[in-house]
């Protein structure tokens, strides 16, 4: 055990708070986690309607029913309720207090207040209807993790359009394959960015953007890099001009209204477009904000993300609370790695979130946080993206003192929130998460559906929450939906990753049972990369996988069999890792390429990728694939022998 709360943080957490709510309105006892865990995935009716009451949630129309239906997929929240996100994040704001603090490499450290952030998301609100957006209508964005990013957003929000963004770095194919497919009628863009003391000027991705998304009526370009106006696109000054002064208007929408659209990819197809409700990401997010993240007023809460992980949603999501938001663009690393912890004492960061892949590198590089910076305000430590190691753990605690809240979580996109994760008044044990959020029937499962304690089974979630996915877009059968969480446990969510629950009830995440790519909390299917691969003439066939290392990070590597008469020399492997960052994202990027001389399958053709991939962690190949159901079963001995040598 590395950290257990004190009285006073016990008693000043908003869970305390909200336990004792439940026992004197609710006639619940609880006097312990697991206790309320319990009661919060059994009586879900009883739970949701809890929160709702105890978070304030405003609806125009009141709901009918907490859960019409229990069923999965096809559960019915709230239903008759009719409510707007951006209501929720402006509701009882004082004008003159701070709302948001920024930064990036090319603008110095600012603040804006809440009046300022009001006006200016009514402007481009009221700029949006001008240019014909309303609720329903597609607006995607094409930007950096800056204040006007948010404001956009809210401001969507408040119209009742549908939001989706991925980060300018990302490449024309990978962002066309996600926007395409919501066909959106407005684009928000930057020109440029700056990254590790590099400018890279977008211009010529966004006109090639544009011409490939057909249905876009209108592009917005914010001169960020300042390479100037953008020939047929309006300035988004032009946008907030048009709308000044206009009074901040919320369009009131079914619970059930598309919020914005994630995309997670799979291991085929293009990635999913996950589409999240007004209603299910408010009442989720308060929840989860409010009772597990435990934000207070005096919280200044920073997660290093971009615009195309869903912790920027996440982060964003906490001006829900009355917390104000960090928001960082740039690269974690440049001039150094010490660049995040210098913004966490010039900003005041009382909550520091970052990937475990962040904190392994800190931990390598030998880099000490607390030596000569002034991080006496910072009091929580959240970690994400992959399994934080126990050594990061550890390191932690070393480097910045047992006053520390350390909370590893892990959900995902799927359902924009945490699935297990931090609990202010539960200790903290090397190597574990906290706990099973509220209100999420987490269980380890073996292949047969039988429940695991203290043994690595498939991750579940056995009822449903309101953020689990209204639909996917262009999905109207919803087979692909099924098909993505279902399919292994008809009616139970299969989430895709390996975990262990504790005796104690803590949890331990093993990675993904998939073979889907977490990379920085971009998750990429192997689908993705292979396409941009494959269009190497050079390449006739490969494969990807992601092998976690012992110290917390994890290392993609990538085989590749090339076309008689090539080789795979210095120039093949630059321009395939040239490729993958232009078409996919520089995440993506392999660690190591490897020439073998053919991909290991089975007889229906698929590749072996978890296979490979559990072989490379160790374990052994009889284990992990039946010989006698491989069209080459030989293929995997070079992987055998691969693993051997390590």
């Amino acid at each position: 055990m590395l950290w257990t709360p004190d009285s006073e943080r016990r008693e000043r957490a908003n869970i305390t708070d909200f336990a004792r709510w439940v026992r004197e309105h609710r006639g619940v006892e609880a006097p312990d986690y697991e206790s309320l865990w319990r009661w919060s995935v059994t009586d879900l009716d009883g739970f949701w309607s809890a929160v709702w009451e105890y978070c304030g949630v405003q609806a125009d129309t009141p709901y009918e029913e907490v859960l019409a239906s229990a069923e999965m997929p096809g559960a019915r929240w709230f239903t008759g309720a009719r409510l707007n996100y951006a209501r929720h994040v402006f509701r009882d704001r004082d004008d003159d207090a701070v709302a948001i603090r920024h930064a990036s490499e090319l603008r110095v450290l600012g603040e804006w207040t809440w009046g300022e952030l009001k006006a200016r998301t009514a402007a481009i609100a009221q700029g949006l209807r001008q240019l014909g957006v309303g609720p329903g209508d597609r607006v995607v964005a094409y930007l950096p993790n800056i204040a006007e990013a948010a404001a956009a957003f809210y401001a969507c929000a408040a119209i009742g359009a549908v939001w989706s963004s991925c980060s300018p770095d990302f490449g024309v194919r990978s962002v066309v394959d996600r926007f395409a497919q919501i066909e959106p009628a407005v684009l928000l863009a930057v020109d440029g960015y700056r990254y590790g003391g590099k400018d890279f000027d977008r211009t010529g991705v966004l006109a090639e953007l544009r011409r490939s998304l057909p249905t876009l009526r209108h592009t917005v370009v914010l001169d960020y890099l300042g390479t100037g106006p953008v020939e047929g696109a309006l300035d988004w000054a032009e946008l907030e001009a048009a709308g000044a002064g206009a009074e901040l208007e919320f369009t009131p929408l079914p619970f059930d209204h598309p919020l914005w659209v994630l995309y997670s990819s799979g291991t085929t197809g293009l990635p999913k477009a996950i589409v999240h409700s007004h209603g299910g990401i408010v009442v989720e997010q308060l929840k989860n904000l409010t009772l597990h993240l435990d934000a207070q007023p005096d919280d200044r809460v920073f997660w290093f993300t971009t615009t195309g992980w869903m912790m920027w949603n996440f982060l964003v999501s906490v001006l829900l609370t009355k917390a104000s938001i960090v928001l960082y663009d740039g690269s974690p690393g440049h001039p150094d790695l010490g660049a995040l912890w210098d913004l966490a004492e010039r900003a005041g960061i009382t909550v520091f979130g970052t990937s475990a892949g962040y904190l392994a590198s800190c931990m390598k590089a030998g880099v000490h946080p607390a030596e000569g910076r002034d991080l006496s305000r910072l009091h929580a430590l959240g970690s994400t993206g992959s399994p934080l190691s126990p050594e990061g753990f550890a390191w932690c605690y070393r480097e910045l003192g047992d006053r520390l809240w350390l909370f590893s979580t892990s959900g995902g996109t799927d359902i924009c929130s945490c699935l297990v994760g931090g609990v202010p008044t539960l200790p903290v044990y090397e190597g574990e998460i906290q706990a099973r959020s509220l209100g999420m029937a987490v269980a380890a499962w073996d292949p047969d559906g039988k429940e695991l304690v203290g043994e690595v089974g498939e991750l579940v979630v056995t009822r449903p929450a309101p953020s689990m996915p209204v639909y996917f877009w262009n999905d109207p059968g919803g087979e692909r939906l099924r098909d993505s969480y279902f399919a292994m446990y008809p009616g139970v969510w299969r989430h895709g990753d390996w975990i262990e629950i504790t005796e104690r009830g803590t949890a331990i995440i093993y990675g993904r049972s998939d073979s889907t790519i977490n990379r920085g909390g971009v998750r990429m299917g192997t689908s993705e990369i292979y396409r941009a691969v494959l269009a190497l003439e050079e390449v006739v066939d490969a494969l990807v996988v992601d092998v976690p290392q012992p110290d917390g990070g994890s290392r993609i590597e990538l085989f590749v069999v090339v076309r008689e008469g090539a080789a795979l020399d210095d120039d093949l492997t630059a321009r395939l890792a040239r490729r993958i960052r232009e078409d996919c994202s520089p995440r993506h990027v392999p660690d190591a390429v490897r020439a073998i001389a053919e991909v290991p399958r089975t007889l229906s053709g698929k590749v072996l990728e978890v296979p490979v991939k559990r072989i490379l962690m160790g374990e052994r190949p009889e284990r992990v694939a039946s010989r006698d159901s491989l069209a080459n079963p030989e293929a995997l001995d070079y992987f055998t022998r691969l693993a051997a040598e390590r």
